[in-house]
């Protein structure tokens, strides 16, 4: 009879970390469930540092891994915010195309959501679109009604205190230090202690291809972690953003755009750009890490995707130093946002999975081994979806957990 794994140990307390602990613990009530978290508190990186958007689905190809679970997974953190009492809002999304070319790119936009079983979408002209947002310049727009904000700190707590609830652990301040593999058995040190496991999941984020490293292997993957700075506009600018306001992406670039999103604690977000982090949890430009540094630049794939896109590289440094610039690419969407209207915001790091050859990985990255599963890359819609992804890694794990 095969049995599921009796100790699992989950390294990263961030979201879809938790919601893997959270859900092992409702599926085998029998296990020993640990998530380890080196931070004082969880949701501390990619979960607590992004726009606190809930993503539908309409970006991703159909059949991909990260469109099927964008669209369970946000009806699923509904359900969730619903029943923990997590405050999040419904409030819609508008995707703009500003001129007349990027309208085929948005009518593909709009199959894609259909083909990925969106509900509500429209199709809307300049007209719809100033109804909806009267300050937003656009040719044509979708409107994805299914879209909102969420509190996902509030939603990485509830997750903690549900797995405390249902008999598993949460130690926070517990960084992996080494792991090693004997017989079916992990040993796990930490800073603190030393655990067993008879199987690991990974879920660190932007750590996980190092913690891939300590079980031996060398991942084929590198993380590159790009910052995205965000403004806020000032409080006699917000009237100018109603929801959440998207461009439509450009596909000679791998990065969705600067845009508008309405905050579930109030205020208005804009941004972000992206410019390559010199150290992996670093949100400003005086973060420095000579490691992380050291082990981007030495990364051959960075190399290849600076030669590829050269001109967005550096604009997007150029951006990023100068409030002007960053003002100018707002305007596109909404001339009447003015340098003025911007106060400093927020900052995230992104934990973006690249390849030798420099491309970006844009689906999940799952990779099994002898007990063990590293999650290698879960971008946008990851929060979102964490829900979803954590059926989806558990539903990976052979019943007899080996």
């Amino acid at each position: 009879m095969t049995r599921p794994p009796q100790k699992i140990v989950i390294v990263g307390g961030g979201i879809i970390g938790l919601a893997a602990g959270l859900r092992a613990t409702e599926r085998w009530p029998g296990s020993s469930i640990t998530i380890l978290e080196k931070e004082v508190a969880v949701g501390q990186h990619q979960s607590g540092h992004n726009s606190g958007v809930l993503h539908a689905g309409l970006y991703y190809q159909p059949g991909s891994l990260k469109a099927r679970l964008a669209v369970h997974g946000i009806r699923r953190m509904i359900a969730f915010c619903q029943e923990h009492e997590v405050k999040h809002e419904i409030c819609g999304k508008l995707v703009v195309a500003v001129t007349e070319d990027e309208v085929p790119r948005l009518k593909e936009l709009y199959e894609r959501g259909t083909a990925n079983g969106l509900s509500g979408l429209r199709w809307c002209g300049p007209e719809q679109i100033r109804e909806r947002e009267p300050h937003v310049r656009g040719v044509a727009a979708v409107e994805v009604p299914e879209e909102g904000i969420v509190d996902y700190p509030a939603v990485c707590r509830a997750m903690q205190a549900k797995i405390k609830a249902n008999g598993g652990e949460v130690r926070t301040a517990s960084g992996l230090q080494a792991l090693r593999r004997d017989g079916d058995l992990w040993h796990c040190q930490t800073v603190k202690e030393d655990l067993e496991a008879d199987y690991l999941i990974n879920c660190a984020g932007l750590q996980c291809d190092r913690v891939m490293a300590l079980t031996g292997e060398t991942p084929a993957t590198r993380i590159i972690p790009f910052r995205g700075e965000y403004f806020k506009l000032r409080p006699e600018a917000q009237k100018l953003v109603r929801h959440l306001i998207y461009p439509v992406p450009d596909p000679k670039f791998p990065f969705l755009g600067v845009h508008y999103t309405r905050m579930i604690h109030g205020g208005i977000e804009c941004g972000p750009n992206a410019v390559l982090a010199l150290e992996r949890e670093g949100y400003s430009w005086s973060d420095f890490s000579l490691r992380d540094t050291f082990d981007s630049l030495r990364f051959p794939g960075l190399w290849k995707f600076l030669a590829k896109y050269p001109g967005m590289s550096w604009y997007e440094v150029k951006r990023s130093l100068s409030r002007a610039e960053f003002t100018r690419s707002l305007q596109r969407l909404v001339p009447e946002v003015q340098e003025q209207d911007l106060l400093p915001g927020g900052s995230g790091v992104r934990a973006q999975a690249m390849a030798p050859d420099g491309t970006l990985l844009q689906d999940f990255a799952i990779e099994l081994r002898p007990g063990a599963l590293h999650l290698l890359n879960a971008p946008s819609p990851g929060a979102t979806a964490s829900l979803a992804i954590a059926d989806h890694l558990l539903d990976q794990i052979k019943a007899d957990g080996r």
